[in-house]
Protein backbone atom coordinates (compact mmCIF):
# COMPACT_ATOMS: atom_id res chain seq x y z
CA UNK A 1 0.00 0.00 0.00
CA UNK A 2 1.50 3.34 -1.02
CA UNK A 3 1.33 6.44 1.17
CA UNK A 4 -1.71 7.88 -0.62
CA UNK A 5 -3.65 4.61 -0.21
CA UNK A 6 -2.58 4.50 3.42
CA UNK A 7 -3.90 8.01 4.03
CA UNK A 8 -7.21 7.14 2.32
CA UNK A 9 -7.57 4.03 4.47
CA UNK A 10 -6.85 5.97 7.66
CA UNK A 11 -9.42 8.58 6.62
CA UNK A 12 -11.97 5.78 6.02
CA UNK A 13 -11.31 4.48 9.52
CA UNK A 14 -11.76 7.95 11.02
CA UNK A 15 -14.99 8.39 9.02
CA UNK A 16 -16.25 5.15 10.59
CA UNK A 17 -15.58 6.26 14.17
CA UNK A 18 -16.36 9.97 13.75
CA UNK A 19 -20.18 9.63 14.22
CA UNK A 20 -19.63 8.09 17.67
CA UNK A 21 -17.34 10.93 18.71
CA UNK A 22 -19.67 13.55 17.27
CA UNK A 23 -22.65 12.11 19.14
CA UNK A 24 -20.81 12.98 22.36
CA UNK A 25 -19.88 16.48 21.16
CA UNK A 26 -16.37 15.65 19.96
CA UNK A 27 -14.49 14.93 16.78
CA UNK A 28 -11.09 13.84 15.51
CA UNK A 29 -8.69 15.31 12.97
CA UNK A 30 -5.89 13.51 11.12
CA UNK A 31 -2.67 15.49 11.55
CA UNK A 32 -0.07 13.22 9.95
CA UNK A 33 1.15 9.72 9.21
CA UNK A 34 4.80 9.22 10.02
CA UNK A 35 7.05 6.45 8.68
CA UNK A 36 3.87 4.66 7.55
CA UNK A 37 3.63 3.31 11.14
CA UNK A 38 2.43 6.14 13.37
CA UNK A 39 -0.75 8.15 13.01
CA UNK A 40 -1.00 11.52 14.73
CA UNK A 41 -4.51 12.74 15.44
CA UNK A 42 -6.09 15.50 17.44
CA UNK A 43 -9.19 14.90 19.50
CA UNK A 44 -11.35 18.03 19.54
CA UNK A 45 -14.49 19.34 21.21
CA UNK A 46 -15.79 17.33 24.16
CA UNK A 47 -13.12 14.67 23.50
CA UNK A 48 -10.35 16.95 24.79
CA UNK A 49 -11.73 17.01 28.33
CA UNK A 50 -13.26 13.56 28.42
CA UNK A 51 -11.87 11.37 31.19
CA UNK A 52 -11.87 8.27 28.98
CA UNK A 53 -10.30 9.81 25.85
CA UNK A 54 -7.19 7.61 26.12
CA UNK A 55 -9.38 4.51 26.23
CA UNK A 56 -11.33 5.83 23.23
CA UNK A 57 -8.05 6.44 21.42
CA UNK A 58 -6.70 2.93 22.04
CA UNK A 59 -9.78 0.72 21.93
CA UNK A 60 -11.79 2.70 19.41
CA UNK A 61 -9.65 4.82 17.14
CA UNK A 62 -6.47 2.72 17.04
CA UNK A 63 -8.36 -0.55 16.63
CA UNK A 64 -10.46 0.87 13.78
CA UNK A 65 -7.42 2.34 12.00
CA UNK A 66 -5.56 -0.99 12.28
CA UNK A 67 -8.56 -2.72 10.69
CA UNK A 68 -8.13 -0.51 7.59
CA UNK A 69 -4.33 -0.19 7.75
CA UNK A 70 -2.74 -3.12 9.61
CA UNK A 71 0.79 -1.73 9.27
CA UNK A 72 -0.04 1.13 11.65
CA UNK A 73 1.64 0.46 14.98
CA UNK A 74 0.40 3.32 17.09
CA UNK A 75 -2.04 6.21 17.15
CA UNK A 76 -0.89 9.30 19.02
CA UNK A 77 -3.13 12.12 20.21
CA UNK A 78 -1.53 15.56 19.87
CA UNK A 79 -3.14 18.06 22.21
Amino acid sequence: MNSEELKLNVEKALDEIRPFLQSDGGDINLLSIEDEKFVKVQLVGACTSCSVNQMTLKSGVEMTIKKYAPQIERVINVE
